[in-house]
């Protein structure tokens, strides 16, 4: 099996030196802090988490020219892949979003009727945004992945019209950070506006990562599932 530029036997500490990002993973994939000097694959192996897809997912945030074969996508390492995205989700949702929701709702209040309620309706309607997408992926795209992994065959394929595009989303979050840039008050609580700002690019950056991750894993794992079943 190829694990492209991480290998299990790395240490953990090299590799959220290389890429401080794979922090905010662990929790998702089941893994804590406090590894020492261990491995990728004693980490893993202490916490019982598959090192194999583990190494999928820290390879492709890290990557962007990664790209795993098909034959490393087995059902066994994939288990894991629905409830990581499911918690990916919950992460953004009850977490991420929070902690921008807080920074921003501070910023309006202070930014005057007219800019303040732009930013508050620009919010608003993109975390519904959001939700709408998880959702529609939580409640067809997870379940039609189930059903394969069953054996269950379908009518038509899904992979062919699932285009799993976050680019939207990401979009919209560059128009809230346009929105603070061009037209806030310069007065308007600038450590505020500097949370909000890096709370967005952090989302908006992770949220890249999680589009390249289901382009990468989520896809075409269907397609192989399909290729199976139908």
């Amino acid at each position: 099996m190829k694990y492209g530029y991480f290998t299990p036997k790395m240490k953990m500490a090299d590799l959220v030196s290389a890429n401080h990002m794979l922090i905010l993973l662990m929790p998702r994939l089941g893994l804590s802090l406090g590894f020492g000097e261990m491995s990728l694959q004693e980490l893993c192996e202490r916490e019982g988490v598959s090192v194999a897809f583990v190494l999928l997912v820290f390879n492709v945030y890290s990557f962007d020219s990664y790209q795993p074969d098909e034959r490393v996508l087995n059902p066994s390492d994939m288990s894991c892949l629905v409830p990581y995205l499911r918690e990916s989700h919950r992460y953004y949702l009850k977490e991420r979003l929070p902690h921008i929701e807080k920074h921003l709702m501070r910023v309006a209040q202070h930014a005057g009727d007219r800019y303040g309620e732009i930013l508050k309706k620009f919010f608003v309607d993109y975390r519904h945004e959001v939700k709408d997408h998880f959702d529609c992926e939580e409640c067809e795209v997870f379940p039609y992945m189930e059903r394969l992994l069953k054996g269950e065959a379908t009518n038509k394929p899904m992979s062919e019209h699932f285009a799993d595009n976050h680019s939207d989303m990401i979009e919209k979050l560059q128009d809230l950070t346009q929105i603070v840039y061009k037209y806030l008050p310069g007065n308007a609580m600038t450590e505020e506006l500097n949370e909000l700002v890096f709370g967005v690019m952090q989302l908006s950056a992770d949220l890249e990562k999680h589009a390249l991750l289901e382009e990468k894993i989520l896809l075409p794992y269907i397609h192989q599932l399909e290729r199976s079943v139908l």
